[in-house]
């Protein structure tokens, strides 16, 4: 049910409000205002939150692949006309108490978000990112660090050669390693051949050298205008105030531009296009079923809600699950390995990308993947679907609808990401929030049985903007980008007279003195420890216990959705067993059930719930990290109207599981392997550090040989071996064995909903698991061995750019020192790290982090151009804390990150699993509490103490990722390190 409110008068009559809706199932008013002198759209979206969240976005499109709009992101938060100061976006992280905060740069759109629970740290954040957007600096000084400039490999040698350095362009070279990016940047390159899509609005690494400063500059006044701004709001302060500080610190200045920037439509291709390029593999090994083949449709307007929600339902109908008829046809098929990591619809973009296709095949199979993929769209436009089954497509878009979720974004975030689509091409982003009406439409369109025929004909048959890509392999490509790149620079270097030599060399001592030079940080607004909260809110909780079955349930706001668990202590598993663990959690819920096949499951679980998966926590002791404690847990969420199907659906998953069908588990695996190999360049720097710390305690040794580079090259030998029979009679049984060994543990049950509903999903949950409790309960509990040795590695993986990590043992979370080393790891980053990793060197990030689950103190770099000046500065930077008087200011900013970090909110039900799975492994709201206590306790000379203490060189581990020519440039050093060399 929607309601509209009657117009009222905006902040100070300088914003008019346009609008003003209720939308239930979100429980916010969106209210929608213009500003009168300059046209800034302001959308608040009022809801009964402390979390307030702020995002500004101006439409940015560009011409080319210089990457102006990314490098512009980030030079803008650089100083400011109030803030000049070299860094304020960096020093606000360590002088404030945000939740988030970043910047963003989309294909048509960049934008800058934050978001903090503390009212004073709110406004504090406000100006700075107001004047950053609006009145930036753009010093060339600052181009040059962040987008690209050309330096002497020997600094101030200019007989040494040019190399190309920026952290744009490094974080490029790496993001443009996975295959994943280059598949979609080829594609919309092809799909989108004239407009602003057809670039990569990141920055191509060939092209960005290619962006003046002056250019630059050009982008900034046609683009960082109120005029082309989008302002949203999230949270409990009223739209008023902020429109209050918009105006003050920003809007005054400004009158309307006439120029109205946006995205022109595409135009439309005449007949279907096939295209082969090539990718670079920098992979030892066989190129044989490394090609990808992905076939996209441009189809209309995402700014039409009925078009993009009929483009998302047949996406659906096609894709959703492993029984969609396209999907089963992707996961089926000979033709290659496993479906593309782009299938599905992409509707972000003013037009809209529905694509399907296969990773893992060759060449010479694209006619032959047309043919099958056309078929399946061609049955389905002759025969239709299942009435059931469209029902079921709903009922999830119900689900995404009402649930509220939690990871990496704040929820008001991530509504406001939702609806910045629509704003960004001047539509309605309200009724993309307020999906209620149109899916009611859907939902009597289905009861057509010729609707979803229609679909299929109309958005994709009888389209002919159709583009086949072919991705081949080529080991050569790296190194002719290479060359190419080192033909480039020695022009570059012919060019030079001695001036311009000289004029290089003073831009680099320029821009290092620039690095070193320490600013008045005082003009920085900021919070103090005095604005932290004294305590840590408690969450309210029962417990029921009937035939040995506890149950604990958590009421809390989830807007209609029921979340429930099952867990048992992990059983004892031996050595074979053990590597199969997180293969045996991700099949659980995706194979067959008693007399019901996988492809039946798929569509009993789109029917009832929202998801259901199987997994694994697992903890090292509060007082003792060689000590390991782990469970298991069949998770799902549902409806709360779906209750008892959700209820008999996690039963029958647990003790009817069948893993008699080897097809689909050989499908299963494979997909599993090419998700952990395409997920490398992303996360590389996690999996270093997991590969560095994995000598310092059972729970790290697990992360690496489960879910790290070891993992991954255990997965890549099983997936070999399942070629054969035997190989795959072996893994089926191993399935089997762990399975009957967790059916036989003790069970609890955990359960979460709104206060209307947890009393009686708790009833029947507890009901329905007592009555089988009996046959559980006698099984063996999970041991690991202690460990605590070094670890030296490099690991060789498809990339163009280096993952350093460094790691020293240190305590669990219960020991006294773990608060001092939990403050060192951000005391680190603030006053060295950030500026020898990023700043100077390159890299677009680096660190430093206690892990107390392992008892490790890690370094990390992430996408770095560097690899042994970094190592050396991970060594450095503890030489600077034991050598260098410190600010007891400094101390605090890294205390405020810690304190902001661990106060950081979650979903609702996040923050209640959390809370129980906190208690599940002893550590109770007190042990919490006390540890906060002890993170405000902590004093400068507690940092040099435990850096003295536990970081000492003689037990570091380290571990690199990186590539085999990285390898042999390296030469001898390689040996110096002691760095074993793995193969992936």
């Amino acid at each position: 049910m929607t309601q509209t409110s009657p117009a009222r008068p905006a902040s100070q009559n300088t914003f008019e409000l346009l609008r003003s809706q209720e939308i239930e199932t979100l429980q916010l008013r969106i209210e929608q205002y213009q500003h009168r002198r300059t046209g800034a759209m302001h959308y608040h979206l009022a809801a009964d939150s402390e979390e307030n969240v702020f995002l500004v976005a101006l439409r940015t499109v560009p011409r080319n692949s210089t990457g102006v709009a990314h490098i512009l992101e980030h030079t803008a938060l650089c100083g400011s006309e109030r803030y000049p100061v070299r860094d304020p976006f960096f020093m606000m992280l360590r002088r404030s108490l945000n939740t988030f905060m970043n910047a963003f740069t989309s294909s048509d759109w960049t934008a800058y978000p934050f978001a903090s629970q503390n009212r004073k740290d709110f406004a504090n954040l406000l100006d700075v990112y107001l004047d950053a957007v609006f009145f930036s600096r753009l010093d060339p000084l600052d181009f040059a660090q962040e987008g690209h400039r050309v330096e002497f490999s020997e600094p101030g040698n200019p007989d040494s050669e040019l190399v190309f350095k920026g952290v744009v362009f490094n974080e490029m070279k790496g993001a443009m390693s996975s295959v994943n990016s280059t598949l979609w940047q080829t594609l919309c390159e092809h799909v989108f051949p004239t407009n602003t899509y057809h670039y990569n609005s990141g920055g191509d690494p060939e092209h960005i050298p290619d962006l003046s400063y002056e250019e630059l500059l050009a982008f900034y006044r046609s683009h960082y205008h109120p005029s082309n701004a989008i302002f949203m709001t999230f949270g409990d302060i009223p739209a008023s105030e902020h429109q209050a500080v918009f105006e003050q610190r920003a809007l005054t200045r400004f009158e309307r531009l006439p120029e109205r920037i946006e995205v022109a439509l595409e135009q439309r291709l005449p007949e279907p296009l096939r295209v082969q390029r090539p990718y670079a593999l920098d992979e030892e090994g066989d190129t044989a079923r490394k090609t990808h083949i992905v076939i996209g449709w441009l189809l209309g307007e995402s700014t039409d809600l009925e078009a993009m929600l009929e483009a998302q339902l047949l996406a659906s109908v096609l894709l959703d699950n492993s029984a969609s008829p396209l999907m089963h046809a992707l996961e089926t098929t000979t033709l290659g390995q496993s479906p593309s990591p782009l299938c599905g619809l992409e509707d972000s973009q003013r037009e809209m990308v529905f694509s399907c296709g296969i990773a893992g095949s060759e060449a010479d199979c694209v006619e032959a993947l047309e043919q099958l993929v056309l078929g399946v769209i061609r049955r389905v436009a002759d025969e239709g679907v299942p009435a059931e089954q469209l029902a079921a497509v709903l009922h999830q878009l119900e689900l995404q609808q009402r649930e509220i979720s939690g990871g990496g974004f704040p929820y008001g975030l991530q509504l406001i990401l939702q609806a910045l689509g629509p704003a960004t091409h001047y539509a309605d982003p309200v009724a993309v929030l307020d999906l209620d009406p149109v899916l009611a439409r859907l939902q009597q369109n289905i009861s057509d049985p010729d609707y979803i025929k229609d679909l299929a004909q109309r958005i994709l048959l009888d389209n002919p903007h159709r583009v086949t890509l072919v991705m081949t392999p080529d080991t050569e490509l790296s190194s002719r980008r290479l060359a190419a790149e080192t033909r480039r620079l020695a022009a570059i270097k012919a060019g030079m007279d001695d001036a311009a030599k000289q004029a290089v060399i003073a831009l680099a001592e320029q821009l290092e003195a620039r690095q070193q030079r320490v600013d008045d940080m005082s003009i920085l607004p900021k919070v103090t420890l005095k604005d932290v909260p004294t305590s840590l809110p408690e969450h309210k909780y029962t417990e029921q216990e009937r035939n040995g079955v506890r149950l604990s349930s958590y009421s809390q706001g989830t807007n209609g959705l029921v979340y429930q668990q099952l867990v048992t202590p992990l059983p004892l598993l031996s050595e074979t067993q053990l590597p199969l663990l997180p293969l045996y959690t991700q099949v659980l819920t995706e194979v067959g059930l008693g007399d019901q096949d996988y492809l039946a499951v798929q569509h009993r679980q789109a029917a009832t719930v929202g998801g259901i998966s199987a997994s694994t926590a697992m903890r090292g002791a509060v007082d003792d990290e060689q000590t390991l404690q782990a469970c298991f847990a069949l998770s799902s969420q549902a409806l709360a109207r779906n209750v008892s199907g959700q209820i008999a659906l996690m039963q029958d998953n647990l003790l009817r599981v069948r893993f008699d069908e080897p097809g689909r588990l050989r499908e299963l695996i494979s997909q599993q392997r090419a998700r952990r190999e395409q997920s490398v360049t992303g996360s590389g720097h996690g999996l270093a550090m997991t590969a560095a710390s994995a000598g310092m305690s059972p729970l790290a040794r697990l992360q690496h040989e489960l879910t790290g580079l070891e993992g991954l090259r255990q997965l890549k030998a099983l997936d070999d071996g399942l070629a054969s029979d035997s190989g795959l009679q072996q893994f089926t049984a191993g399935l089997q064995s762990i399975h009957d060994a967790v059916i036989q543990m003790p069970r609890q049950l955990l359960a979460i909903a709104d206060e209307h509903a947890i009393e009686a999903a708790s009833e029947q949950s507890l009901s329905a698991w007592s009555g089988i409790a009996a046959s559980a309960g006698t099984g063996a509990s999970f041991q690991a061995q202690p460990i605590r040795q070094p670890r030296r590695e490099f690991w060789l993986a498809n990339t163009q750019v280096n993952f350093c990590a460094r790691a020293y043992p240190t305590v669990p979370v219960g020991h006294p020192d773990a608060a001092a080393l939990t403050v060192l790891g951000g005391f680190l980053r603030n006053g060295f790290l950030h500026r020898s990793i990023r700043e100077q060197g390159g890299a677009y990030g680096g660190g430093a982090s206690q892990d107390s689950g392992i008892a490790a103190f890690r370094f990390f770099s992430y996408r770095d151009p560097r690899l042994l000046d970094t190592l050396q500065d991970f060594d450095q930077s503890i030489a600077w804390m034991l050598e260098n008087k410190h600010e007891q200011a400094s101390l605090e900013e890294a205390v405020l990150g810690v304190i902001g970090s661990m106060d950081k909110p979650g979903s609702p039900a996040g923050e209640a699993k959390q809370h129980f799975y906190n208690r599940l492994f002893g550590r109770s709201h007190q042990h919490r509490e006390q540890f906060r206590r002890a993170i405000l306790a902590v004093s400068l000379e507690d940092l040099r103490r435990v850096t003295e203490l536990y970081l000492d060189p003689a037990r570091a581990s380290t571990a690199v990722v990186s590539n085999r020519k990285q390898l042999e440039a390296l030469g001898t050093a390689v040996n110096e390190l002691g760095l074993m060399v793995q193969q992936l």
